[in-house]
């Protein structure tokens, strides 16, 4: 069986990145996925379309076909005060690096990299592969027709994704099968886990 529409993948990868490895699936633990779920990059799930079992693969995406470019506007500078709770920052939170949740104006939450701290909070609201160029390389374990039970968990359908705990109204704790990066909760719609 090919990749195509109605069928479930896994497949073993590596992502890397400006010569290094930034991502890859570990061994015994393949990505795991619903082809044509919106779950994983669109141009990802052209690159492999056709491939089967046993099948291996390597290309390139570029930063307008992986994250998209860097945008400056949403490198922003924010108080102190902004990362309070109770009239204090919580211990470790405001380290450069620190990846932080936050919201916007109209309540969507998003998540920002910490760029600098001094008398105000940098942020970075970029994808952190934002303008990078994603060299893909790896293996397809398994093709098969998709079954309903595949679907069960997959939050919000194609808008939602991976299986992300989140189902009954909870917070999301996505799980690393799907590749999750880390879950938002997106109103009734279920999770964004970032796949």
């Amino acid at each position: 069986m090919k990749i195509s529409e109605n069928t479930f993948v896994a497949l073993d990868y590596k992502l890397e990145v400006d010569g290094q490895i930034a991502d890859q699936s570990q061994p015994g633990n393949p990505l795991k996925f619903a082809y044509g779920m919106g779950m994983l990059l669109p141009k990802f799930e052209e690159a492999i379309a056709g491939l089967a079992a046993g099948d291996t693969f390597a290309f390139t995406l570029s930063p307008a076909d992986g994250y998209g470019e860097v945008i400056k506007e949403v490198v922003v500078e924010l108080p102190k005060n902004v990362f309070e709770v109770n009239g204090e920052v919580e211990p470790g939170l405001l380290e450069v690096g620190n990846m932080v949740p936050m919201a916007d104006q109209q309540g969507n939450r998003l998540m920002g990299r910490i760029v600098s701290v001094g008398e105000v909070v940098t942020m970075d609201f970029n994808h952190p592969m934002a303008g990078k160029t994603l060299n893909f390389t790896g293996k397809v374990d398994s093709v098969r027709e998709l079954s309903p039970e595949d679907l069960q968990g997959f939050a919000g359908g194609a808008q939602g994704g991976c299986s992300c705990g989140c189902e009954d109204g909870g917070e999301c704790s996505c799980d690393d099968s799907c590749g999750c990066e880390g879950g938002e909760k997106k109103g009734d719609k279920g999770c964004n886990c970032g796949c």
